[in-house]
């Protein structure tokens, strides 16, 4: 009889989690249905980094507008600007560009043009909290658990509006207690994006050091 309340208990946490990862799924694919939809994106966000046993904080806002793999990244006093070929890094303060192809930065499955799609691939997923919010707006979080062991992540939280199925907030947590947040504060869509948003002219930075990679 014990054996058989314990068979019982097992298939219903069984059962019960994969009705989890198929609620997770469903939501993400609504949210890459909306997605889908838009020519463009322009957000503005606060970007948080947090490490409590380095007693690490540090708070910024930024913007960034993306356009099928273009992109314009503005954070932290650094321009990053991507025409789907090349990715340019623009540090004004110390009068540098570096230039690299795209696909050679570490982090490239996070980079900007990909933060409303990454999560198609390389993770398993798991239904997490809801988080109201005022005037309404409800944020429910999917836990998205890398699949790679090596991955520097631990974990991230995906922030959905369940309304517009709109990402609203990015939480990655780090093997080493690291936690990056990401909140956006402004979304909007199909915008008119000048000509010259995503290209990258040397004639602009005379005196600035080049850097081909």
């Amino acid at each position: 009889m014990k054996r058989q309340i314990k068979l019982f208990l097992i298939l219903l946490v069984i059962g019960r989690t994969i009705a989890q990862e198929q609620r997770a799924e469903i939501l993400l694919n609504e949210v890459s249905e909306s997605m889908a939809q838009f020519d463009n994106i322009s957000i503005t966000f606060t970007y948080e980094l947090v490490n409590r046993k380095e007693l690490i904080q540090q708070k910024e806002k930024g913007s960034l507008v993306v356009e099928g793999d273009a992109y314009l990244l503005k954070l932290m006093g650094i321009e990053q600007l991507s025409d789907g070929i090349n990715k340019h890094t623009i540090n004004s303060e110390n009068q540098e560009v570096l230039i690299e192809p795209l696909g050679n930065g570490f982090d490239e499955d996070l980079s900007p043009s990909k933060i409303f799609s990454f999560y198609k691939q390389g993770y398993r997923f798991e239904w997490d909290i809801m988080q109201p919010l005022y005037g309404g707006r409800k944020i429910q979080f999917i836990k998205l658990i890398p699949i790679d062991t090596y991955s520097q992540a631990s974990y991230l939280l995906l922030g959905i509006d369940t309304h517009t199925k709109n990402i609203y907030k990015l939480i990655e947590v780090d093997n080493d207690g690291t936690e990056t947040t990401l909140t956006i504060s402004s979304f909007k869509t199909n915008i008119e994006i000048p000509k010259n948003t995503f290209v990258f002219s040397l004639s602009e930075y005379p005196n600035y050091y080049i850097d081909r990679f």
